[in-house]
């Protein structure tokens, strides 16, 4: 069972209810955006730019399209189960900012270690984009990355 798998909640407040958070906690900038099968928040915080990419679900998927009986639903009922599906990733996604947020306000945690994997580097991508090829590569070698590339 999925956290706010009931949630009538709606995609918009879920948002709007993030960015209040952030901005309650400090953020200077904050921006989101989709396309079909994800979307995008984004903001700043301590000088820092943050993404986070939530993964929307396939509506096209056998979980919207059938029943768990295996029936085959109309298209109302398809949009209807997808919806919902949606609302619960916002309703995640909106635990999780202000989890991180509230460990970082009680000095449980540094902002940067709770948002490490979300930090966009100079280049654009994320710490987690660029550190998960090495870590799968550290695991399969055996041995650490080089720190820096080499100058010869």
């Amino acid at each position: 069972m999925a956290y706010a798998d009931k949630t009538s909640v709606s995609t918009e407040k879920s948002r709007a209810e993030i960015e209040r958070t952030l901005q309650r906690y400090g953020a200077d900038q904050f921006m989101y955006g989709w396309d079909n099968d994800k979307a995008v928040v984004g903001f700043r915080m301590v000088g820092r730019q943050i993404r986070f990419l939530l993964p929307m679900p396939d509506k096209s998927t056998r979980r919207f399209t059938h029943t768990p009986t295996g029936k085959a639903r109309k298209e109302s009922a398809i949009y209807t189960e997808w919806e919902q599906a949606c609302r619960q990733k916002w309703r995640a996604l909106s635990l999780v900012i202000k989890a991180k947020l509230e460990a970082v306000e009680a000095e449980i945690a540094i902002f940067e270690d709770e948002f490490m994997a979300n930090i966009v580097l100079p280049n654009g991508s994320t710490v987690s984009e660029f550190m998960l090829p090495q870590i799968t590569e550290a695991y399969e070698s055996g041995s650490m990355p080089k720190l820096l590339p080499s100058l010869n």
